[in-house]
């Protein structure tokens, strides 16, 4: 699985005219799931997202988690993070897990951040969507649950 995580002021997610997810303090999290994850991948980063220590303290230094601020998660599922542009023009998805499968690992993803409590809204799955967000600092982190990065 990979994730882009932002910290936010603000951020939301729309299909069409219709807001279906937003969030104040928080962490945006695009997640991508690959075809060799498994439950525990999900399991695994939700909680590293859940508890990484991005928000500032009474010195300003980043050691505070989500949780520990109050902050929501907006958990947004995109594909594209699997893109391979290694070669040609355009981006091959090989990598991209059936979206069965997909949707089964995304919403661990999403049940295991609430049960380490951290209030989540999400992007609607395999929707065409605007996603807006106000990333404070900025920060912006990319995490993979293979050890990529």
């Amino acid at each position: 699985m990979r994730a882009v995580v932002q910290r936010t002021a603000r951020a939301r997610v729309s299909v069409g005219d219709e807001v279906v997810g937003a969030i104040g303090e928080g962490l945006l999290v695009l997640l991508g799931v690959a075809r060799g994850d498994v439950e525990a991948d999900a399991r695994r980063l939700a909680e590293r997202v859940a508890s990484l220590r991005v928000f500032p303290d009474a010195a300003g230094q980043m050691n505070r988690s989500c949780r520990e601020v109050g902050g929501e998660l907006l958990v947004v599922s995109q594909f594209t993070l699997l893109g391979d542009c290694r070669r040609g023009r355009r981006p091959g998805f090989s990598e991209a897990a059936p979206p069965e499968q997909a949707e089964r690992l995304y919403q661990l993803f999403v049940e295991t951040a609430r049960g380490c409590g951290v209030g989540v809204a999400c992007g609607r799955f395999r929707a065409e969507m605007d996603v807006e967000l106000v990333n404070r600092g900025p920060v912006t982190l990319l995490l993979d649950s293979g050890g990529a990065f």
